[in-house]
């Protein structure tokens, strides 16, 4: 997902009419991707670490630069970290957001299906 602008919405009404519905009332999981500016990598990097929400933050090669582990309650504080909190990180160009749908091993156990 790349940073909002003022012009446009970022998600949909019916996408994320959609989210809500499926992730409402429960636990949301999902791993950000950031392409941040390179000289800037260390210090996105120790500012991401520094959100309570974020539960694992790498940084990887490859075309992304960066990926965080977040966990919030509801979907609701997932979009409003992505796009209010996060954005205020100065050096992220981009950020490209996947939800879990289902952790089969998460944290060194497996998960029951």
């Amino acid at each position: 997902m790349e940073k909002p602008s003022t012009s446009k919405a970022p998600v949909s009404h019916a996408v994320e009419s959609a989210f809500t519905k499926v992730w409402g009332d429960e636990h949301v999981v999902a791993l950000i991707a950031l392409k941040v500016e390179t000289s800037e990598a260390d210090n996105v990097a120790a500012e991401v670490a520094k959100f309570v929400e974020a539960e694992d933050v790498f940084l990887v090669t490859g075309d992304t630069d960066i990926f965080i582990k977040v966990r919030f309650p509801h979907y609701e504080e997932l979009k409003e970290f992505v796009l209010h909190r996060l954005p205020g990180v100065r050096g992220i160009r981009e950020t490209k957001t996947l939800l879990v749908v289902t952790a089969y091993k998460e944290a060194g156990e497996s998960h029951a299906t």
